[in-house]
Formats: structure tokens, C-alpha cells, sequence
């Protein structure tokens, strides 16, 4: 009863993925990587050679994808495809150049998204992505909605890039970053909205700190608000 939906949407490293998942440790909530998701069906795709424009190929690939979440020994959120950790793997940017194509689908979509509702059946999850409280949670008692100046972006992008040993140069990065939000937005499937009830972020001059604080602030609050209504009914 105590426990909510936290929907945390936003454009790509604008750091909804860091805040979420200290967020979720601090509130001791469940946290859900649905970006991680949708990267690890585009890895999939990459490596099966599926069409995207062939719907059986596509179809078959979903029925034979399962992607769970585990925790390493450090506590460490790890994806894991059919069984396989792949964390490090969809982190690159060949998977980055694709992800947004593939989330495009409607199947892939589909797919996800049953799977992400049923994860958040019991409450007390923190799930970041694109379409978590216009589609996936739309009911969802705290809604957010992050961003960031694309140059800021790109900066954190390549900033992560490099602590794994990967290089890329800041005009390439910023210019899939640019690309994907385009994508991102403009799709037919579940695009990149920012909802009216959605409590905006703007992260471009926030540590990291200081936005798992103000998630914990604003979480507090909607859970005194729902218990609050609770007890008026």
C-alpha cells in the first residue's frame, strides 16, 4: 500500500538510467532498465541478422528472446539475454546507432511493454525509458520527465564511453544523440512525450547526487499523497 510507480522518461544520456537506478537503492524499490530492454532485443536482431521489414522474422525473434535482470556480486544491475549477461555489449554505440529503429516497431514494442507492466504489478519499481507514464504506467503516481542540453549529453556520453576503453568522437556522438531524439520522438509507436502530470528535470547543471535526491523528495511526496487519498476514501 505504501509503495508507488515511479516513471522516469527522458532523451538518451540525460542521466535517467543513474538517477533511477540510486533512486530505486535508496527508496529499496525494484529497479527496471527498460532502455536496457529494448537494446538487448536490438543486439539480438544484430546478431540473428533479422529483418526489420520482414514481421515473421521479427515475430520469431521475440518469441525466442528472454531478457531478465540480475545483480552481480557488488549489487550491480546486470541485463541478461537468454540466459547470458550482455550489459557491456549494449552499451555500444553500434547497438546506441540501432536501438531506436528497432524500439520503433510495433511488435517489439508490444512485446516489451506486456513485459514491463506485468515486472510493475506489485508497486515499488522505478522504471526509466520513453513511454513509461504515457504508455506503459500511464496511471503511474509519480511521473518524470528529464532532460538535458544536447552538448551536456554528448560530454556524459563520451565520458562513459571512455571508462569503457571505447573512444568516439564528440561530434559523432552528438549527432546520434540528435538522431535518436528525432527518432525518439517522432515515431508513430509510443514516441517520446513529456506528459501534462509529469514533474520536469532539466539535469544539464545537477550532479547526480543532487537528482537521486530530488527523485527520493518528489517519490516521498507522492507516497504521502496516495496514502493521504487513501484514508480520505
Amino acid at each position: 500500500m505504501n509503495k508507488i510507480i515511479i516513471a522516469i522518461d527522458g532523451h538518451s544520456s540525460c542521466g535517467k538510467s543513474s538517477t533511477a537506478k540510486g533512486a530505486a537503492s535508496r527508496l529499496d524499490y525494484t529497479y527496471i532498465d527498460t532502455g536496457a530492454m529494448y537494446r538487448a532485443v536490438t543486439l539480438y536482431f544484430h546478431n540473428h541478422h533479422i529483418s526489420l521489414s520482414n514481421d515473421k522474422e521479427i515475430e520469431e525473434a521475440l518469441d525466442a528472446i528472454d531478457i531478465e535482470f540480475r545483480k552481480d556480486k557488488l549489487g550491480k544491475s546486470l541485463t541478461v539475454l537468454n540466459g547470458v549477461s550482455v550489459e557491456n555489449e549494449i552499451r555500444k554505440l553500434y547497438i546506441a546507432n540501432k536501438v531506436s529503429e528497432v524500439s520503433a516497431l510495433p511488435q517489439v514494442r508490444h512485446a516489451m511493454v506486456a513485459q514491463q507492466r506485468k515486472m510493475g504489478q506489485k508497486k515499488g519499481v522505478v522504471m526509466d525509458g520513453r513511454d513509461i507514464g504515457s504508455v506503459v504506467f500511464p496511471d503511474a503516481e509519480l511521473k518524470i520527465f528529464m532532460t538535458a542540453d544536447p552538448v551536456v549529453r554528448a560530454h556524459r556520453r563520451q565520458a562513459e564511453l571512455m571508462e569503457k576503453g571505447d573512444f568516439m568522437s564528440f561530434e559523432d556522438i552528438l549527432e546520434n544523440l540528435k538522431k535518436r531524439d528525432y527518432l525518439d520522438s517522432t515515431r508513430k509507436e509510443s514516441p517520446l512525450i513529456q506528459v501534462p502530470d509529469a514533474e520536469i528535470i532539466d539535469t544539464s547543471h545537477m550532479t547526480l547526487e543532487e537528482q537521486i535526491a530530488l527523485v527520493c523528495i518528489l517519490a516521498d511526496e507522492a507516497t504521502a499523497h496516495k496514502l493521504n487519498s487513501a484514508n480520505n476514501d
